[in-house]
């Protein structure tokens, strides 16, 4: 670090002459006139009090809730929000099959014709009810797990939900189709 230069006398004398009738400090720290107060989270605050505003309501949406039996399908490229709008029941159904105490080759046949009429018919929103299998000797909801695999395997099928409570629950699904 390099030093300072030493003061010369008329440097000095200037200083002096400049601080003629001023008097020292008695003390160096100043006090700023006003205080800020304590920062305080505020939007912190209100989106915990709307968390628990919400709890506290007790109004949900049953088509946000899952347990595990739902059936969902999704063709990629599609929009989420379409198949939030299904799963809501927000599409009108255009056509209903029901697929109850049909055996299995029964079943797929009336699904494949079932889609071939809501084609024909220019349906883009249908609900099929395959049960929720509480009848099965097997102890599982057969005809259930056939309409998944088989709506996932039509190229006519845009994406599939299970249905609201009130239109069957998990016993049912809408059927989104793509327009002819």
């Amino acid at each position: 670090m390099a030093r300072k230069p030493p003061l010369s006398e008329d440097d000095r004398a200037l200083f002096r002459a400049a601080v003629v009738g001023t008097r020292p400090l008695t003390d160096v720290r100043v006090e700023p006139a006003v205080r800020r107060p304590a920062p305080y989270p505020n939007q912190t605050r209100r989106d915990e009090d709307a968390v628990l505003d919400e709890l506290l309501e007790g109004e949900y949406d049953a088509a946000d809730l899952e347990t595990g039996e739902e059936l969902c399908y999704c063709r990629s490229g599609l929009q989420h929000r379409l198949l939030r709008k299904l799963r809501r029941g927000r599409f009108a159904t255009g056509a209903e099959l029901d697929l109850h105490g049909m055996t299995v080759p029964v079943a797929r046949e009336q699904l494949a014709h079932f889609l071939v009429v809501c084609r024909r018919r220019e349906v883009h929103c249908a609900r099929i009810v395959h049960g929720k299998g509480l009848g099965s000797r097997n102890g599982g909801p057969i005809l259930k797990r056939k309409v998944n695999a088989w709506l996932r395997r039509r190229d006519d099928v845009l994406a599939f939900c299970s249905a609201r409570p009130v239109d069957g629950g998990t016993g049912a699904v809408y059927v989104l189709l793509r327009r002819p």
